[in-house]
């Protein structure tokens, strides 16, 4: 059983935040958080996120479920996030463990610890996390005792690197299974069941992966398999169909510091028909599902009105392909001129651009245009599947240049398959080709020197998309290749170029390909510091280099390597829903340069149940 949790002290939280640099990170108060009485409280979860206050707060699916579970009489869902350094030797040094944020509990106290397991390089976080929790790692020290330890998010659907320290991982819509598992630990916790009886009626759940039933064997690439009756041998994911009836805040939180999102966001539908071959997010939420313009009016009306939010984002895969958008943009207008409230689509596709959204916007407060070409020339965009032109991307920026925008953000990912050198040339092509648009207005238009960003990040193959056979470049590669486009696009005046750190695109290919061997590694980088990596001030390559020799493991194996499309894959057992028959053909079309239309005029056979499009090849 449980030890009785003492919340922590007022005298404790003065000491422990007069010399961090952010207190109100750790401080809670936000206007519409939920306390409730911990000690009356039947299931206590804590939603940990295994990254900054800044980051965790900007999460829609944090908010979501808080609001969910907070909804329930029996439960009282709390948050913790993952301790600035500073806090991190305040915390050691006073001898104090990680605490909620709304009740100051220590999380060792709780009945559930629930991670977000939504990018790679957060994984040491979590085992950070823990330790400052006093909660032993792996999942096998555990005991009663212990809070169950759970994690959703996309990664989840390639777990295996961090399998032996979760108890459960919860695969597709967070809100459609978390009913379903808080009811079930009800029964567990009020009858004192075993905890392996609650494992194993988890396992029961569809969308509820238990890593402690399966084993792994690596004769043939990974093949994880179950051990035990009660698990499937592959594990389905969840997923919300009707999103008008969907979980949603009425009242959202409001954090008490500017975070990455600090505004209102609004899901306009989820999933994607695009088809890009690199994106795994396209694959795992599909199929796509739009709420209507009614229920978006509604929900943006009372999230600004309960939050005091002055900015409304409309948030989706490809916000600009919402099929009312138009109808969504005047209504929204006619409802919030009078507040003076400003909309955004934060992700645009050069060829969807609704003309009645750039018409109304052009009088709101105006950030960078942000469009995502992907790749510099037409082969490669075929090859990557991205149906768009030079011709759809002079159009797209010209009509903003019309409206009024000077900045323009063009995003691109470097080391795709097949991409060569004339590809890089293409990049530079396009961003020369986006100043002229610009320069082509009338002078009494050009409202200043405009300003053109081109970022590039580097391909990472993921689990569950055509390209997860594909090999990356390696690092010395990406560096070439980034040092090649930097002295093409130096000349052209008005370019701002940015890319991302070729050594941490390496790990995160290393871990979105791995599987329980890497667990180890991650345990030795967390033990050599290396937490909060994915901020460039505090990410160390050698220190996950180290870890990777000491531990016998070859990173160009998981990165690096073509996968013959016969090897056994260490995700196989965790379905997105989307068949490997529809990923092969898909790879294929790739190398070929063939492209597959839009799966919104018509069905491509991916496999999705429930799917509107179904079948209407």
């Amino acid at each position: 059983m449980k030890m009785k949790n003492t919340a922590i002290s007022d005298s404790d939280m003065r000491r422990l935040l007069s010399d961090v640099e952010k207190p109100s990170r750790y401080t809670g108060g936000e206007l519409n958080s939920i306390t409730k009485d911990f000690d009356q409280t039947l299931i206590n979860f804590a939603f940990c996120f295994p990254d900054t206050y800044e980051v965790g707060m900007s999460n829609l699916g944090m908010r979501i479920l808080y609001d969910i579970i907070n909804k329930r009489q029996d439960s009282w869902c709390q948050r913790c996030f993952m301790p600035w350094p500073d806090m991190m030797r305040a915390l050691s040094a006073q001898g104090v463990p990680l605490f909620s944020i709304e009740g100051r509990m220590p999380l060792a106290g709780f009945d559930m610890l629930g991670f977000t397991l939504q990018y790679e390089l957060s994984y040491t976080n979590i085992l950070a996390m823990l330790d400052m929790s006093v909660i032993p790692r792996h999942a096998g020290d555990r005991d009663a005792s212990h809070p169950v330890v759970i994690a959703g998010g996309s990664c989840g659907f390639n777990a295996e690197p961090v399998a032996p320290f979760l108890d459960m991982v919860l695969l597709g819509d967070g809100e459609e299974v978390i009913g379903e598992l808080l009811d079930l630990y009800r029964e567990y916790k009020v009858n004192e069941k075993p905890r392996q009886w609650l494992f194993e009626k988890a396992a029961g759940i569809p969308g509820i992966y238990v890593p402690s039933l399966y084993d792994a064997d690596y004769s043939r690439g990974c093949r994880v398999y179950p051990v035990a009756p009660a698990a499937p041998a592959e594990v389905e994911k969840r997923t919300v169909l009707d999103m008008d009836n969907a979980a949603w805040p009425d009242q959202p939180l409001v954090p008490n510091l500017e975070v990455v999102h600090d505004r209102v966001t609004l899901e306009i539908f989820r999933g994607c028909t695009r088809g890009c071959r690199f994106c795994q997010a396209g694959i795992l939420y599909r199929p796509l599902r739009e709420k209507s313009v009614g229920t978006l009016v509604n929900q943006a009306v009372s999230n600004l009105a309960a939050t005091g939010y002055e900015e409304l984002s409309l948030s989706s895969l490809s916000s600009g392909d919402y099929s009312c958008l138009d109808q969504l943009a005047v209504e929204l207008w006619d409802k919030l001129k009078d507040s003076h409230a400003s909309i955004s689509l934060p992700s645009l596709r050069v060829d969807s651009y609704a003309q009645e959204y750039m018409k109304l916007m052009s009088t709101g407060r105006k950030a960078g245009l942000t469009l995502a070409p992907e790749a510099g020339t037409q082969r490669l965009r075929d090859v990557i599947n991205k149906n768009i032109t030079a011709e759809d991307l002079r159009l797209s920026v010209r009509n903003a240049y019309e409206n009024g925008w000077d900045m323009v953000k063009l995003y691109f990912m470097i080391g795709l398959p097949t991409e060569t050198y004339e590809d890089l040339d293409g990049i530079a092509e396009l961003a020369e080709m986006v100043l002229d648009e610009y320069y082509a207005l009338p002078k009494e238009k050009r409202a200043r020197r405009p300003r053109v960003t081109v970022s590039t990040s580097n391909f990472v193959p993921k689990a569950h998309t055509p390209f997860q056979w594909c090999g990356q470049d390696d690092i010395q590669t990406l560096k070439e290749k980034q040092a090649y486009l930097r002295e093409k696009l130096r000349p052209i005046r008005g370019v701002v170029y940015n890319y991302h750190d070729a050594e941490t695109s390496h790990l995160e290919a290393v871990f979105a390909r791995g599987d329980r061997r890497l667990a180890p590694v991650l345990a030795a980088a967390a033990d050599a510091g290396a937490v909060l990596s994915g901020w460039s001030e505090h990410f160390d390559y050698s220190v996950y280099e180290k870890a990777l020799r000491d531990c016998g493991i070859d990173s160009a194996q998981y990165a690096n390597r073509l996968i013959p499309d016969d090897e056994h894959l260490a995700w196989e057992h965790l379905s997105s829903g989307v068949s490997v028959e529809f990923l092969q053909k898909e790879y294929r079309r790739a190398l070929a340069g063939q492209t597959t239309p839009d799966c919104r005029l018509g069905c491509r056979g991916c496999g999705i149940q429930n799917c509107p499009g179904r079948g209407n090849a």
